[in-house]
């Protein structure tokens, strides 16, 4: 490989040339991370491996996610890659940014490079107002794909996601156990999947364990951002609240904001409970009480199921649902029925 081809692959790669050149030649005094940027710049480029490396990869996989402001995104796709490296595939990671390429192209660039599958983690099939076309014809064409965070009936294709119904029955039965009666549901837009099942799941919950009328009007749509969790939960306050079921880690942390901004406590004033269970939120202030999402399981269940597709099995329309977990920690304390 001349000079030039060298630098190229050790400018995607962020490694030197000589980098380059020890991995090409198999020889030693590389980490295996760095061994496997250059690999994926090799295979980005269109270039052949050399012989003796080609079995170091099965080929590509696409995994598109959205931006990764929110840190679940990238606890999820360092997830997906773990299990797709012990595979032996090697994983391509595309990220959206707002304003920037959309899904759809992202996916053109993906088949150009010749991946052998996609995964797309809260992608537009979570839309329910998006057309569904774009995947029934990357399954028509025998594209193996799997769709993460959200359902369609339409699409012939695997899901894995999170139970989120349940996700926000543990959260309301949790505050209802500390004594609380007006709990709110601060919640993402309307039109996504996971966030009409949380509503589901919270309405329920609500009606059954206080009765009939005791959620209305208690949901707020806004972003799933921390100032969306902000508005969102400000809005909850000034309803008389007194715990706020959040539908993300960042919203709940602009929950807990909001409520500070108003001169409450939490959780001496105000429980707030989050989602996820992002990396580092038992490290907020206070730790922060959340249901956390099964990363890990979904995370192999996305790949194992990718690889089936790839190996040959039919698509199959199924949504596999995952079990989360409330973890208690110190956002969260007695509500108004039970003394202090």
């Amino acid at each position: 490989m001349n000079g030039t081809r060298l630098s190229d692959i050790a400018a995607q790669a962020g490694v030197s040339e000589a980098t380059v050149s020890r991995v090409l030649n198999g020889k030693p005094g590389v980490s295996q991370a760095t061994r496997q940027a250059v690999l994926t710049a090799l295979d980005l480029m269109g270039y052949e491996r050399p012989q003796r490396l080609r079995q170091r990869s099965n080929g590509l996989i696409g995994l598109v996610t959205p931006e990764l402001d929110n840190p679940i995104f990238p606890a999820f796709a360092q997830a997906v890659e773990k299990v797709l490296t012990q595979h032996g595939y090697t994983p391509v990671l595309c990220t959206q940014l707002p304003g920037c390429a959309p899904e759809d192209e992202f996916t053109e660039l993906l088949i150009d490079r010749g991946v052998s599958g996609i995964v797309f983690v809260s992608g537009l099939h979570a839309d329910t107002t998006a057309r569904m076309d774009r995947y029934q014809k990357l399954t028509e064409r025998g594209l193996p794909i799997v769709l993460v965070d959200g359902y369609n009936e339409h699409i012939e294709a695997p899901f894995i996601s999170p139970d989120d119904r349940l996700s926000s029955r543990l959260a309301v039965q949790h505050l209802v156990d500390l004594g609380h009666e007006r709990i709110g549901l601060a919640a993402g837009p309307r039109r996504f999947v996971p966030v009409i099942r949380k509503i589901e799941g919270y309405t329920q919950a609500m009606e059954r364990l206080l009765g009939p009328g005791s959620a209305d009007d208690l949901i707020a749509h806004s972003l799933f951002t921390v100032e969306g969790g902000q508005a969102a939960a400000g809005s909850l306050l000034e309803r008389g609240c007194t715990g706020i079921v959040c539908a993300s880690d960042l919203m709940a942390l602009g929950a807990i904001r909001a409520c500070r901004d108003r001169g409450l406590s939490v959780p001496g004033d105000v429980s707030v409970v989050g989602f996820d269970d992002s990396p580092l939120i038992a490290f907020t202030d206070p730790p922060l009480t959340t249901v956390r999402k099964p990363i890990g399981p979904m995370a192999a269940a996305a790949v194992e199921t990718l690889l089936e597709g790839i190996n040959g099995a039919p698509a199959k329309h199924v949504e596999l649902v995952f079990q989360p977990e409330l973890v208690v920690r110190g956002s969260t304390g007695s509500g108004p029925r039970v003394s202090r």
